[in-house]
């Protein structure tokens, strides 16, 4: 759930730069014990690249995961998916998001589908060449079709390339306007050697 709370409005790398910071503080563990992050200087997790809203949720996090609120992985498995959510969504500054991301990469769900995410549905628009995307109600609809492999689905739109293909329609319609000026003007400088050699022909006859 940090690394979801670290990435949220930034780019893979971005974010990848902040967690790699925030390993740096503590060093002996693969990754911050909730312990660790109550215990957190404020000035730190912001050299880290947090913002102060984020380090207020990440704190939350630490608080919730000590007290019970946030469930251990093992009945974290237990529980279903919608539960899960209601139960982790009531830390101020999580939401549904959140705790999908935690749904599909920790406890590994095969049937997430995260419409909130805008990624995804720019992935689904860019799939389909729509002009905007879908609402979030709309993709959760038609994303019914794709259970119980949902989360799979996420990661092809998540890779979907963004930039809509031209149609090959469109680029023949505009590529023979080009090509038949470029065929008129070959024919006319192909003929005008022709005519520049009758021209000469005549001036001679002439003389």
């Amino acid at each position: 759930m940090v690394r979801a709370i670290a990435y949220q409005q930034l780019t893979a790398k971005a974010g990848d730069a902040i967690i790699a910071r925030l390993k740096a503080l503590f060093t002996g563990a693969a990754f911050p014990t909730p312990a660790n992050l109550v215990e957190a200087n404020f000035e730190a997790l912001r050299g880290c690249g947090f913002s102060a809203t984020k380090i207020a949720t990440i704190k939350a996090i630490a608080e919730s995961s000590l007290s019970g609120l946030i469930p251990s992985r093992a009945e974290a498995l237990s529980m279903d998916d919608e539960a899960l959510i209601a139960r982790i969504a009531t830390i101020k500054g999580i939401g549904r998001w959140t705790v999908e991301m935690l749904l599909m990469y920790s406890l590994e769900r095969m049937d997430v589908l995260p419409v909130d995410d805008f990624g995804v549905r720019e992935g689904y628009r860019a799939l389909k060449s729509l002009s905007v995307p879908l609402r979030p109600k709309e993709l959760h609809e038609i994303g019914k079709e794709w259970a119980p492999h949902r989360t799979v689905a996420s990661w092809y739109l998540w890779r979907t390339p963004r930039e809509r293909p031209v149609p090959l329609k469109a680029v023949a319609q505009a590529a023979k306007p080009k090509g038949q000026s470029r065929g008129k003007d070959a024919k006319k400088r192909a003929q005008k050697p022709f005519a520049n050699k009758k021209a000469k022909a005549r001036a001679v006859r002439k003389q």
